[in-house]
């Protein structure tokens, strides 16, 4: 009798792309997610180690389908620019996420903000900040030896690794670019393109009353 032997095969993991929550609960909460999440894009447009995502779920222990998080926003220098169906850290040369942001919603609960602030404790993120837009708070935590220590004074704090600055109004969060460029929303960036074009446009039909061809200056 030959007996035939078989190589022993692990099953293959599937890392789910969804947990099946929305991206947001409401349109405050979706308004701020992807206004960070695309202005922090523009800010590292022309850097291509630096990956940027909104609600992506990052896996940072292979093996493990359940240890997972979905940052609203999430940050990670050392990695290129594309197209992921989730962040599987062991497949990224084991880079953690460096800076995760989470807008708060009515569904957030404490319970479960714990559970998040623990994760990112766990798995070295280096800087993590909290917006709950109904009262205008902002909370940052940044990695201090093994934890994550919150920032005393957080109105004014410039990001170690983002170089942004946080200001809070009397109705508002503002986040500024290092060159002191305000965040705004997508409307908001339009509304200023459209004003700098008409403002040419004026500069154009002036210099053209006077006789001055641009074309030859």
């Amino acid at each position: 009798m030959v007996q035939q032997f078989t190589p022993d095969t692990k099953p293959e993991i599937i890392y789910p792309d969804s947990d099946g929550k929305p991206m947001a609960e409401n349109t405050e909460h979706y308004e701020w997610i992807v206004k960070i999440k695309e202005n922090l894009e523009i800010l590292f447009a022309s850097e291509n180690d630096v990956f940027i995502a909104g609600d992506l779920l990052w896996y940072p222990v292979e093996g493990s389908v359940k240890t997972r998080q979905a940052p609203d926003v999430m940050v990670i220098f050392g990695r290129p620019k594309g197209r992921r169906g989730s962040y599987k850290q062991w497949e990224e040369n084991n880079i953690a996420p460096q800076v995760v942001f989470e807008i708060l919603s009515p569904g957030n609960r404490s319970q479960e903000m714990a559970r998040k602030l623990l994760f990112y404790h766990r798995y070295g993120v280096e800087e993590y900040y909290i917006y709950e837009p109904t009262t205008l708070e902002l909370t940052g935590l940044i990695r201090q030896k093994e934890w994550l220590e919150e920032i005393e004074e957080i109105n004014g704090w410039i990001s170690p690794r983002l170089g942004i600055r946080f200001e809070l109004t009397s109705d508002n969060l503002e986040i500024y670019y290092p060159d002191g460029r305000k965040f705004l929303t997508s409307l908001e960036l339009n509304q200023q393109l459209e004003q700098e074009r008409q403002n040419y446009q004026d500069l154009l039909a002036k210099l053209q009353a006077k006789g001055i061809d641009i074309n030859t200056l």
